[in-house]
C-alpha cells in the first residue's frame, strides 16, 4: 500500500472497492480468476494504480493474461464510477491496472531454492563415503625429537 495519511487510506479503500466490484458486480467471465493484490495512489490523488494477479482454472493451467487485461480495460470506466460514488472525493482518480510480478518472482525463487537444495543433497551424498585427498593431517611435524624444527634451523 501507499504511505500513511489520506493517500494511503484512499489507496487502500480504492483497492477494496475494485476488488469487491470485480467479485460481485462486474459479470465478465474473464475476470473470474483476477485478484487485486495491491493498490497505490499518487500524492495528488489523481492516479490510482491497482496491481492484480490472474490464476488459471487449475493449478497446471496457464492463466489468460491478455483476456484479463482486456476485461479490466473494458470495465475501467464502470469501476471508476463505483470508486467515485463510494469514496466521495472531489476528483475521482484515474485507474490503471498493472500485472503484479511478485507471485511469479516468488515462484521463480522457490524453483531456484529447490534446485539448490537438490544440489546440496547430491554433494552431501557424495561426501558421505569420500576420503580426504592426501594425508589425514597435512601439517608438517618434527620427524624425531632430536631433529630441529624448521624455525630453529
Amino acid at each position: 500500500m501507499t504511505g500513511k495519511g489520506r493517500a494511503g487510506r484512499l489507496g487502500k479503500r480504492i483497492g477494496e472497492i475494485v476488488a469487491t466490484a470485480i467479485d460481485h458486480e462486474i459479470k465478465d467471465p474473464r475476470l473470474e480468476f483476477v485478484t487485486i493484490t495491491d493498490s497505490r495512489i499518487t500524492a495528488d490523488l489523481r492516479v490510482a494504480t491497482l496491481y492484480y494477479t490472474v490464476r488459471g482454472e487449475t493449478l497446471e493451467e496457464e492463466p489468460d493474461l491478455e483476456a484479463a487485461e482486456a476485461a479490466l480495460t473494458a470495465a475501467r470506466g464502470r469501476l471508476r464510477t463505483m470508486v467515485g460514488k463510494q469514496t466521495g472525493v472531489k476528483f475521482t482518480p484515474e485507474l490503471t491496472f498493472v500485472l503484479d510480478a511478485v507471485p511469479d518472482a516468488a515462484r521463480h525463487m522457490e524453483e531456484l531454492l529447490a534446485k539448490a537444495r537438490a544440489i546440496d543433497e547430491q554433494v552431501r551424498r557424495a561426501a558421505e563415503g569420500a576420503q580426504p585427498a592426501g594425508d589425514e593431517d597435512p601439517y608438517r611435524k618434527p620427524e624425531e625429537a632430536g631433529q630441529p624444527e624448521d624455525d630453529e634451523r
